[in-house]
């Protein structure tokens, strides 16, 4: 009975992966390196040969902090593991890593030959959900890699924006503005990856539709140290600057429209035409003569009797 109580404690590992992992009747009791056999129980801790762990191909983290992991190693020295990781069993002899990348790296420079860790049944859809749910939980992912793993879940898990958010407990807006980010042009994510910018410079950045522009606002944060509030105010500039810009555009269109209009009413009618319109497309067309004649032919040409 007792061992029944810790064994249930053991398997509640936080909300996100508790949602996800399904437990099963079939798998195993505490052992090292055995197969489960069908009368053992899902979310025992077993000590598990770290050369028998493969690597999570989910896994949304690119880049771990050196420093930081250092530390891990040697608090994982003086205190051991103190939360064991979770992987599924592949093999007799294999295991795939579902979480807890952090704690089977340090143990691997600490030179430890096995770790604790519980079993899971989970698909591969399973495990692309945990594994981005247990790193932007309990890790500093950058928003690059964010961005990268709420694509995929949308993309390889069939999920709408609305339900992600949902899993990761996000709202529809901020799943968003991550995804948004994938759009800017490589240099300027790898800078945001690297944390040379900020997402406050992305987001901002993000709302300018010209990469040349992008770029330029982008060199600028670099080389000059623009600051998140001096980029929205640059980038306000260059809106106010394209709309007057289009609305210039917009108006030449017009004026060449209307030239041309009216050289073909002049040619029609055998007169100077003279055709004027304003920003409302409102205006008038005249028709000049210089004689009776001149009058007779024109309403002749309309057909006006």
């Amino acid at each position: 009975m007792e061992n029944s109580s810790k064994t249930k404690k053991m398997t509640g590992l936080g909300r996100g992966l508790g949602a996800l992992l399904q437990d099963s009747e079939k798998i195993s009791a505490p052992r090292t390196n055995a197969r489960l056999s069908p009368t053992d129980v899902i979310g025992s801790m077993n000590e598990i040969d770290v050369s028998q762990i493969e690597a999570n191909p989910y896994q949304p983290r690119t880049k771990f902090d050196q420093e930081s992991l250092q530390e891990l190693a040697d608090s994982i020295r003086v205190q051991g593991i103190i939360q064991p990781i979770t992987v599924r069993q592949l093999t007799d002899d294999s295991y795939q890593l579902i979480s807890g990348e952090r704690r089977l790296q340090a143990s691997r420079l600490v030179g430890m030959t096995s770790i604790p860790a519980y079993i899971r049944t989970a698909n591969d859809q399973q495990m692309l959900e945990m594994a981005l749910i247990e790193n932007i939980q309990r890790e500093n992912l950058n928003s690059i890699e964010i961005a990268l793993s709420y694509q995929r879940l949308i993309l390889e898990c069939n999920l709408k924006q609305e339900e992600l958010g949902v899993r990761v407990g996000k709202n529809r807006t901020t799943v968003n503005n991550y995804i948004r980010l994938l759009k800017l042009p490589p240099v300027i994510q790898a800078a945001l990856r690297d944390n040379k910018i900020s997402m406050g410079h992305a987001r901002a950045i993000i709302t300018i539709n010209s990469d040349q522009s992008q770029l330029k606002i982008f060199n600028k944060i670099i080389e000059e140290g623009w600051s998140v509030r001096k980029v929205e105010d640059e980038v306000r500039k260059l809106g106010m600057m394209s709309s007057i810009s289009f609305a210039a555009k917009k108006q030449a269109t017009i004026n060449q429209e209307i030239k041309s209009l009216q050289f073909q009413l002049s040619s029609f009618f055998g007169a100077k035409v003279s055709v004027k319109s304003n920003n409302d497309h409102k205006g008038e067309i005249k028709i000049p003569f210089t004689s009776q004649d001149e009058l007779k032919k024109i309403l002749e040409t309309l057909k006006f009797k």
